[in-house]
């Protein structure tokens, strides 16, 4: 899986705190922008969180590229709708004549090389029906790849470009990061949030699981590490910190 960051809203504290402070004062935008100063945006943004006014997050966005993710992963991470958009790699108009990339589930690879061995070869039964499909149908291009899609798997690799707002990317880091959402995304999730913090530290230090800002949601199925997860993401907040010392 490769996450990259692509592109995101200049100053986005800045930013953010421009919109808040707009809503409670009589002063121009010129004027406003000129008071805000590094620590007045830090203390700021945390009131904001802790007030729950989170509608100016939605003026920050960061657009990401990702690849190496499977489509079981494009189903999940579409569901997430507001204040996002996506781009996909087509399987349309990329054609697969050649073969396709796929991932490999980390419970299968626990299971052996045999294992592994078995799982590619079902791949490469399904690259030839793929293939044979494409031939019955004439080989015309995007008309016989949108058919002959039809029995790719959804470990089939794919790559998109995603961007979302402050305000979203908050609510996914909350669904996805926690420890029962599926693996893959998880993942993706814990890459796109370091990338997020590395910019705006104020405004994703405590974004992630429900369990770092409070109780966990789950009830009977949490899964208990509510402590660990904290002692994680202090250990994160302390390496990206010294990181940005160093870099200074």
């Amino acid at each position: 899986m490769n996450v990259i960051l692509i592109r995101h809203t200049g100053f986005p504290e800045e930013t953010v705190s421009l919109g808040a402070k707009l809503c409670y004062s009589k002063a121009n935008i010129e004027d406003l922008k000129a008071k805000i100063s590094e620590k007045d945006q830090s203390a700021f943004i945390q009131r904001l969180m802790n007030m729950g006014h989170e509608s100016v997050l939605e003026h920050a966005t960061f657009t990401f590229g990702i690849e190496g993710v499977s489509r079981a992963l494009l189903a999940q991470i579409t569901r997430h709708r507001v204040g996002v958009a996506f781009s996909v790699q087509s399987q349309r108009y990329v054609s697969y004549e050649n073969g396709f990339g796929y991932i490999i589930p980390p419970s299968i690879e626990a299971l052996g090389e045999a294992a592994v061995q078995e799982y590619h070869a079902q791949m490469n039964q399904i690259e030839e029906w793929y293939k044979n499909w494409q031939e019955r149908l004439g080989k015309q291009g995007e008309k016989s790849n949108e058919d002959a899609r039809f029995v790719l798997p959804n470990a089939c690799e794919t790559r998109m470009l995603v961007t979302m707002n402050v305000r979203e990317l908050r609510h996914f880091f909350s669904l996805r990061m926690c420890s029962r959402a599926q693996w893959e995304i998880r993942t993706l999730a814990e890459k796109m949030h370091e990338l997020c913090l590395q910019v705006s530290p104020e405004l994703f230090r405590d974004a992630g699981p429900a369990c770092l800002r409070g109780k966990c949601p789950e009830g009977e199925k949490s899964c208990g590490m509510q402590t660990i997860k904290r002692e994680e993401r202090e250990k994160l907040l302390a390496r990206l910190n010294e990181e940005n010392h160093h870099a200074e």
